[in-house]
């Protein structure tokens, strides 16, 4: 065992020098520095036939924490407020006083109601444009209970979108590795860091988790399977049974990981041939294979341009870890690194823009982006201690990565600009190998 986790491990990290460049060109960055909106939240009222009051202000309280997940959002308290604290029935004659909120700095106004379902309760809510008084969404959720939560952060991602044109992400969640159970399992988180729960319990070492397109699957790299590594999925959406992927494929070769093509159809994973790791394709159960690499070098770490045309991998063909590109048929492989002696892990945001990846610098590493004619090449985190495993939020705004700069290893996020850095894990043991899944309605 031990052999064959140092083999995947040589496969996946090399060790070399990095030096800086003293000048590098601009970085263009569609998120601001600071906040541009503000929003004010009433306290929803409560119109069941047994009102629970607190439940429309714990509401408020997790559609402003989720509102404020957004870095381009700002939520006003409630003590600033003007106009009243709970709104009014949104069927009332007259809307609200915009002039009430304009005047403490609001642009946005969320009013709503909770009121009993026939399997639950179902929250209906509007959005206004106060500064031209002009309601921009009604809409509304249906759950449980215990969905209270959920539904805030769908709110909350809902004022993100009629404002900027895109949604918000406080309704994503995150998968990663953590060992808090004295084995390396998969657990999901929300984007925020709330609702930790395992994934796997399989006792086994596991890692590289990754999201399929529409949410439903999250792919991984165990250990369980004879041994050696090969990868498995984790369903809840009912489509795929979960448990080991390529099965027509032989069981003797190692299977270091696997990622999902944008369409969801196919696996791009690595495997090993003849002791040297090289990309593949096929589908899910391992029919119609595609070998895209054939190098005595290692190949490794794939990643998908965002319409599925394109390819990012690691290779050290030319001597040390670096990018390359290629066509997703493996065709026309092009070096993208050329600063730094040691740059993996690449990840493409989902606009197509950047890809994201890590660098070492002296004897850590850092988070850099570049562009995909790498034309624009740059740090978006440095610490003296290591931030690795870079993974893009679905509105390309922010990226998650695992950092040992608190001496264990935790998941944070941080804006493409470099700020609004969060820690997301607090827990024992080491947290790694974040993804960041798809956005809730993919699902």
């Amino acid at each position: 065992m031990r052999s064959v986790c140092s083999l995947a491990l040589a496969a996946l990290v090399l060790a070399a020098a990095f030096a800086r460049a003293e000048e590098r060109p601009p970085i263009w960055v569609t998120d601001p520095g600071e906040r541009e909106y503000k929003a004010a939240i009433q306290r929803f009222s409560d119109r069941r036939a047994v009102p629970q009051l607190a439940d429309g202000t714990s509401l408020r309280g997790d559609i402003r924490e989720s509102v404020d997940f957004s870095p381009l959002f700002e939520s006003l308290d409630p003590k600033a407020f003007l106009g009243p604290d709970e709104s009014q029935a949104l069927d009332a004659p007259q809307p609200p006083v915009c002039s009430q909120w304009s005047d403490i700095g609001a642009d946005a106004l969320v009013e709503g109601e909770i009121r009993s379902g026939s399997q639950g309760v179902v929250v209906e809510f509007r959005i206004w444009d106060v500064a031209r008084c002009r309601g921009l969404l009604r809409k509304r959720y249906f759950g449980a209970q215990a969905d209270l939560p959920i539904i805030a952060r769908r709110i909350a991602d809902d004022v993100v979108r009629e404002f900027t044109g895109a949604s918000g992400v406080s309704s994503t969640e995150i998968a990663f590795i953590s060992d808090r159970s004295g084995r390396k399992e998969v657990y999901v988180m929300n984007s925020d860091g709330t609702g930790v729960r395992a994934a796997t319990r399989n006792r086994s070492i596991n890692a590289f988790p990754g999201w399929a397109p529409n949410g439903d699957e999250v792919v991984y790299t165990s250990y369980r399977h004879g041994g050696q590594p090969t990868l498995f999925t984790i369903s809840r959406g009912g489509r795929r049974k979960p448990g080991r992927l390529l099965t027509r494929i032989n069981g003797k070769s190692p299977i270091y990981r696997g990622v999902f093509t944008p369409d969801g159809k196919r696996l791009a994973f690595v495997m090993s041939v003849d002791g040297a790791p090289e990309i593949f394709t096929s589908r899910p159960d391992g029919r119609s294979r595609r070998r895209l690499t054939e190098h005595s070098a290692i190949d490794i770490s794939p990643s998908y341009s965002p319409d599925g045309s394109r390819m990012a991998f690691v290779s050290d063909r030319s001597g040390s870890p670096q990018l390359y590109l290629m066509d997703a048929d493996g065709n026309n492989p092009r070096r993208l690194t050329f600063q730094g002696a040691y740059n993996t892990g690449p990840a493409w945001s989902p606009d197509g823009r950047w890809i994201a990846y890590e660098s070492r610098v002296g004897a850590q590493f850092d988070v850099w982006i570049i562009d995909p004619e790498g034309q624009v090449n740059e740090p978006i985190v440095t610490h003296p201690r290591s931030d690795e495993s870079p993974s893009w939020a679905p509105d390309g705004r922010s990226l998650a990565f695992s950092s040992n700069r608190r001496g264990t290893a935790d998941i944070y996020t941080i804006g493409l600009d470099g700020r609004n850095l969060r820690r997301l894990t607090a827990s024992s043991g080491n947290n790694t190998s974040p993804a960041w899944g798809p956005f809730p309605g993919k699902r």
